[in-house]
């Protein structure tokens, strides 16, 4: 196993947020990842490297060991499992709720529900405890359309502020799950480069539990 520490990042808000926690931690890439296409970064710390990922890839290329470590939305993990995975850590950013949703003012339907979403495990899973019947219809994006349209009677989407859903009519109505980041560690890493991850892990948890 190489001795170098890959490190998987998700790119958008969640990179934006992580990248001062891992400044904290001493690690810093060494060209600024926002001016480049680049998809690997070497760091200011030999053998540490970053990759940068669509959220969805993440706990994939951790999870077979093309990355030793990576940051992930816990929606992203609920949804796709964390089988090989360990989650040592909550980093407290890009903080929203997975929620179902519909139109605003409009009692929930008796009977069989239609659910929009792209999270189609975890609605399945969350309306299953609820007693309710449903049929899922899988989206990638523009959820708030699907009720509005009569595709569904309800989605399963992120909240963060609440506005998108406001502006199209929307409601939000039950919450499914509080979402944060986490990090996540490949097992065979764990143990093979026990002392490096566990030093990243104890720096990366030093910076959550006191922001600059």
């Amino acid at each position: 196993m190489s001795e170098t520490l890959t490190f998987a990042l998700t790119k958008g808000r969640i990179l934006e947020e992580t990248l001062p926690l891992l400044k904290a931690a001493g690690i810093e890439p060494l060209e600024d990842i926002s001016k480049s296409r680049k998809l690997v970064f070497e760091t200011d710390q030999p053998g540490v490297r970053l990759l940068i990922l669509r959220g969805s890839d993440v706990p994939t290329y951790v999870q077979f060991g093309a990355a030793d470590m990576g940051i992930s939305g816990k929606d992203t993990l609920m949804e796709n499992g964390a089988d090989g995975l360990y989650e040592p850590l909550d980093l407290n950013i890009a903080r929203c709720r997975l929620m179902t949703a519909g139109i605003k003012g409009v009692p929930r339907k008796s009977g069989r529900l239609r659910v929009a979403t792209k999270y189609v495990n975890i609605a399945k899973q969350y309306y299953a405890t609820q007693g309710r019947q449903t049929d899922m219809i899988k989206l990638y994006g523009a959820m708030e359309l699907a009720p509005i349209m009569h595709l569904a009677d309800e989605i399963v989407d992120i909240v963060d502020t609440g506005n998108t859903l406001r502006a199209n009519g929307l409601e939000a109505r039950e919450l499914i799950a509080d979402i944060s980041s986490r990090l996540i560690v490949n097992k065979a890493s764990m143990k093979m480069k026990h002392a490096r991850i566990q030093g990243v892990i104890d720096a990366i948890a030093e910076a959550v539990a006191n922001p600059a």
